[in-house]
């Protein structure tokens, strides 16, 4: 079983990722993908999960503040890790890592390149952590409150209680292990050198 994480910021862009590898993987059981819109969600889950590949494109991440001090942290534990395909229609800011594909390259040129990537590592049997690092409730209130929502206002859109959203809080604390309420949001001493 190949495991393949994708990162974009545009849903219907992970969305159609997902659904293409399943595609060109014919139905069967050997890709396990998840998508993600978070950085630093993404690098906990490769540390955890171990991907054989990362798909990214990076573009939208590099220019919010909120976001782009954790690509470095993120570039260099994909160079320990996995392999990573860059969907680029910019150059990234930070250390060239990965192989880069145009996002406007044809698509037969992607299939190429993932297939390549995902060949070259034995294929391994279902790992230990199968499943997503964060629930998708929890991925909703990790998206808002990096967006700086206040916890009302996360309560009222996701239709749940301030306390629960405060428990959510607690567990993507736990889960990516942060220290403190404000940890996801201060570049850490790696991520800015």
């Amino acid at each position: 079983m190949y495991k393949i994480l994708i990162i974009d910021r545009c849903s219907f862009t992970r969305l159609g990722l997902e659904a293409w590898l399943q595609q060109i993987n014919g139905g069967s059981t050997s890709f396990l993908v998840t998508p993600l819109n978070s950085l630093l969600l993404a690098k906990a889950h490769i540390e955890s999960w171990q991907p054989h590949l990362v798909i990214a494109d990076f573009a939208a991440f590099q220019h919010d503040l909120k976001q782009s001090h954790f690509l470095p942290a993120l570039l260099a534990v994909c160079e320990q890790r996995s392999r990573l395909i860059r969907l680029q229609s910019e150059p990234l800011t930070f250390k060239n890592v990965g192989e880069e594909v145009a996002k406007n390259a044809p698509i037969e040129k992607l299939r190429h390149q993932v297939l390549t990537a995902l060949y070259s590592w034995p294929k391994t049997h279902p790992a230990p952590i199968a499943t997503p690092l964060l629930t998708r409730q929890e991925e909703k209130v990790l998206s808002l409150w990096m967006e700086g929502v206040s916890n009302q206002a996360i309560a009222s859109e996701m239709q749940i209680t301030g306390k629960t959203v405060y428990t959510y809080k607690c567990n993507i604390r736990m889960k990516l292990k942060v220290e403190n309420r404000f940890s996801p949001f201060i570049p850490s001493a790696k991520s800015v050198e």
